[in-house]
């Protein structure tokens, strides 16, 4: 990035936090504080180990560094802005989770424009919240876009925050899914028949809650599908099945015709030959229904985020806190376009031509000295696809 286009930047963050409403978290001073400003060279330097009481008020400290990017640490400290984690004296963590488009199974690098990866992050964030909400009961979570390529959710609930990296290891285990099969999801029962010498071992998914719902309802579209086939087109279809030859099919789609109750209720000792097939929309449940998050980010009892209602330093677009109402028709691409940007065009010269989605329309951008829409030049230089044009 050339000076030219850095101060530019510097200038016009400045211009933005000027009029910024930027509120801070809970327990702000017992958390750690770092940002990264618009020095020069190849590297990007880190500021951290802050305080409160290093970096002043927060709202002078904004306008005065007019900073690249803003963090702040999921971790409360007896001594925030001391140098190490030690001499720092943990008092506990709020949990984070981090989902980035980058990292999404069903992002196509390359091929997925900005504006796809973003809309199939928020699909990935409302799997997650579905984690927090319904399996864990959380109550006081955070959302925010990232003002880059996802989202962060933070949990303040008091229950999480004594929690060790080992306990977080198992909360990011459970959202991904991670050593889940149809042997760790069942539970055994003991059915005591009348007239048997021996009681008999029934296991069931446990289809109230959890992964064990989830599966259950996925064998039950499965039960109402295979009907729908008939036997013909369902023998056909099940000896697809790794393992599953026509007379296992054929029996798979008798047990399910006759006993289509118990196996929506999560049986899955209704017929040996259905074993297959739980076992097959587990594993298929657990791929299409996991939170792909940033794992480490999770476990990381110190780890810094982004502060809400500050600039991304490498896309121009504000982090922002979104209240769950406001989920479902968020666009980063429209709403998190800080308006400072938005009104009048700046000249710039970018590396290649791009692609464009902001505001709800679509810009090609040529290389060369050309003149677009202030936001979208302070995202491609921000990025490093452009440079400043010389006035």
């Amino acid at each position: 990035m050339e000076e030219r286009t850095r101060a530019y930047l510097r200038g016009r963050f400045g211009d933005f936090y000027r009029r910024a409403d930027v509120t801070l978290p809970p327990r702000a001073d017992d958390r750690e504080w770092g940002y990264i400003p618009w020095t020069s060279g190849p590297d990007t330097t880190m500021v951290r180990h802050k305080s409160t009481l290093d970096l002043g008020d927060h709202a002078a400290f904004l306008d005065r560094e007019r900073p690249r990017h803003v963090y702040f640490s999921a971790g409360y400290y007896e001594e925030p802005g001391a140098r190490t984690m030690e001499e720092k004296e943990w008092l506990g963590s709020d949990l984070v989770f981090d989902l980035d488009a980058d990292h999404l199974p069903n992002v196509t690098l390359g091929e997925d424009s900005y504006a796809e990866m973003l809309a199939k992050c928020k699909g990935a964030l409302l799997k997650l919240l579905d984690f927090l909400d319904r399996d864990f009961g959380f109550e006081d979570l955070t959302v925010v876009f990232s003002g880059g390529r996802g989202y962060h959710v933070h949990v303040r609930d008091a229950d999480v925050r004594d929690f060790e990296r080992e306990q977080r290891r198992e909360v990011v285990d459970y959202v991904r899914g991670n050593g889940l099969d149809l042997e760790t999801l069942v539970r055994e029962e003991t059915v005591d028949g009348i007239g048997l010498k021996n009681p008999t071992a029934k296991r069931t998914l446990p289809a109230d809650g959890g992964w064990g719902r989830r599966v259950t309802e996925r064998l039950g579209t499965f039960a109402d599908d295979l009907l729908a086939r008939g036997e013909d087109d369902a023998v056909e279809f099940l000896s697809e099945f790794d393992g599953v030859g026509e007379k296992s099919a054929r029996a798979i789609y008798n047990v399910v015709e006759n006993n289509t109750e118990a196996v929506k209720a999560g049986n899955v000792d209704v017929h040996p030959a259905f074993l297959k097939v739980a076992r097959k929309y587990v594993a298929e449940t657990v791929e299409a229904e996991n939170a792909a998050i940033d794992e480490p980010v999770t476990t990381d009892t110190n780890r810094l985020i982004r502060l809400p209602g500050t600039l991304h330093g490498g896309s121009g677009l504000r982090v922002q806190r979104l209240d769950r109402d406001e989920l479902e028709d968020f666009d980063p691409l429209v709403d998190a376009v800080p308006e400072t940007f938005v009104g009048h065009d700046i000249s710039i010269e970018p590396e290649r031509e791009y692609t464009l989605e902001f505001l709800g329309e679509t810009l090609t951008v040529e290389p060369g000295v050309v003149s677009v829409p202030e936001y979208a030049g302070v995202f491609l230089m921000a990025r490093g696809w452009a440079e400043k044009a010389k006035e």
